[in-house]
């Protein structure tokens, strides 16, 4: 085998922030050994000092790669988001750095929604405040204001995976689902879309929220949507805690105008255990508080870590980058006899004709080429017919074309 690929005990991985065994599992299993565990997120220095010799490395949302840290990774060539969001990346420096990201965007799906729902049903019985009640000696034992949710509509926003799974599950329960999206989706069972925003707000018993964090939904729930809300109604939070104006949420829930809501994610949070949580919806009877738990269960976990860890290995393995969420997509064969290399460069012209001259100048034949630009950047992974050896100078050759950003032989 060619020696100027790195043998797979020699590529570093550092797991941070206690991901799921089944990522160790997977990497072993895969013929990976030299891994680095740590059950917290590192402090910035230690991050540092920890990542410069690393090439894979493994957080959940704690662990901020900043651009300033991801340069002084120098031998990093992928990152894998054991969670949902990305948002702890500077995924535009690692692109340009060559390193695709990856995460787990489905894998909580059925955990997020079952805590919905939990609490959709929670706060149509009131018992939010009950509850508190009974822990301070209280014993509200009323029907008023305690409803079933069976016939009650239940208003998604936002009908993606876990929106639709929600729907299903609150349709078994007796709720009457209705929903709202921007991009138009197929209704599972009896759902039905609304025409607007609006309309949905004003025909719902619960509001819950399920978009993404862009620059089109940030605070796009405040005031104004609020008063669009029935009076009485609640609201419901666990998809990102940038798409509501929480003080706006406060006003309406003292103001009774709405009965209640649970919120799971916050604009701004703690970084860890020990720091304060800080909020305007602390101390409201009628709010019930978590710690951005939604896809938190043993279950949703395992199947990240083994998520996650499984194209990190296909990345390093055979150069497959399907899945990265910043990075030219490319889904892969199984590397076969010969030399694989992956070549990431700037989209220019040329780059591919150069490529092809150095193969032939060194008498090797190309016998696939799989080729995906995203109009800035450029992912070519080439395998030939012959071992490709230290000393022939093809990895010089390949690093001095125009543009090149990585060149990586696959072993």
């Amino acid at each position: 085998m060619s020696n100027l690929s790195l043998s797979k005990d020699k590529i570093r991985i550092l797991l941070l922030e206690g991901v799921h065994e089944n990522a160790i599992r997977v990497f072993e299993n895969a013929g990976y050994s030299n891994i680095e565990y740590h059950k917290k997120a590192l402090e910035e220095a230690d991050l540092k000092e920890k990542i410069k010799d690393a090439h894979i490395v493994g957080i959940r949302s704690r662990t901020q790669l900043t651009q300033e840290v991801i340069d002084g990774a120098e031998k990093l060539f992928s990152i894998g988001c054991f969670c949902i969001g990305t948002n702890q990346v500077d995924l535009r420096t690692a692109l340009t750095k060559g390193v695709p990201v990856f995460n787990a965007p489905y894998s909580n799906t059925r955990s997020v929604a079952e805590l919905v729902l939990g609490e959709a049903i929670m706060l149509m019985r009131g018992i939010p405040a009950k509850s508190t009640s009974c822990h301070e000696g209280g014993w509200k034992k009323s029907a008023t204001g305690a409803y079933e949710v069976r016939g009650k509509t239940l208003g998604i926003v936002g009908y993606g995976h876990i929106g639709s799974q929600l729907s299903i599950l609150a349709e078994a329960v007796g709720f009457k689902v209705v929903y709202f999206d921007v991009v138009n989706k197929l209704p599972l069972g009896n759902a039905a879309p609304c025409e607007s925003l609006d309309q949905l707000l004003q025909m719902s018993d619960v509001v819950s929220l399920h978009v993404p964090d862009t620059p089109e939904t940030r605070n796009m729930f405040g005031a104004r949507e609020f008063g669009e809300m029935k009076p009485g109604a609640h609201f419901i939070n666990a998809a990102r805690g940038t798409v509501v104006d929480i003080p706006a949420l406060a006003d309406a829930l003292k103001s009774e105008h709405l009965a209640g809501a649970a919120v799971d994610v916050f604009p701004a949070e703690p970084k860890g255990a020990g720091d304060e949580f800080v909020s305007e919806l602390r101390g409201l009877s009628n709010v019930i508080l978590t710690p951005h738990i939604g896809g938190s269960t043993q279950e949703a976990q395992a199947n990240i870590g083994t998520e996650v860890a499984e194209k990190l290995v296909k990345y390093s393995d055979d150069g497959s980058t399907f899945g990265a969420v910043n990075f030219m997509e490319v889904s892969l064969p199984v590397k076969g006899a010969g030399t694989r290399f992956m070549h990431i460069h700037e989209n220019k012209p040329g780059v591919m004709a150069k490529i092809a001259e150095i193969m032939n100048d060194h008498g090797f034949n190309i016998l696939g080429q799989f080729l995906q630009t995203d109009g800035e950047y450029g992912y070519v992974v080439v395998d030939v017919d012959a071992e490709i050896a230290q000393g022939q100078g093809v990895r010089q050759a390949l690093e001095s074309v125009p543009g090149t950003i990585r060149v990586r032989f696959l072993k």
